[in-house]
């Protein structure tokens, strides 16, 4: 099976991405999209010790572009995260998560967002980017663990 989930969470991967939906999908691997990490190999090992045994790879949102088509034809089961809306929505363009379900799933409380749940705080931008993601063909909406009721995102955002 190929990605399972693609998910916003700004903690990427953390105890509800391992426990919560990592007992819930049994992933393989964590695809980490995140520009800033990817370059950043002390940051990398501290990611991949929470992961528990888990295989992880950190990209770029280009280098995530250019590898989606073989990741979905892959077998192995993937958690695709990235730290914001705005990169998630990058590796939409396109078209690129057309059909697919993305997951709101963890931005907190900064000044300047706003709360659409308790642990969903977005910026007028992110708003932005989640309308052109969901007008590129994404179906994204909010749930922060897997037994939680999906919440849609014409119901978190005026259209």
């Amino acid at each position: 099976m190929p990605i399972v989930l693609f998910r916003v969470d700004e903690r990427l991967i953390h105890g509800q991405v391992v426990i919560g939906w990592g007992h819930a999908l049994r992933p393989e691997r964590y695809l980490v999209v995140d520009d800033d990490l990817a370059e950043s190999a002390w940051e990398q090992e501290l990611y991949a010790l929470a992961a528990t045994g888990v295989d992880v790879e950190f990209l770029t949102v280009g280098g995530a572009r250019d590898r989606l088509d073989g990741w979905r034809a892959d077998p192995t089961r993937s958690i695709l995260l990235t730290r914001d809306v705005r990169s998630m929505a990058r590796l939409g363009e396109g078209g690129a998560l057309a059909d697919e379900q993305v997951n709101l799933g963890g931005l907190h409380h900064e000044p300047g967002k706003s709360e659409l749940l308790p642990y969903l705080f977005v910026t007028r931008e992110d708003r932005e980017e989640l309308r052109r993601l969901a007008d590129s063909g994404a179906e994204v909406s909010a749930r922060d663990l897997p037994d939680a009721s999906r919440v849609p995102l014409a119901d978190l955002i005026e259209a």
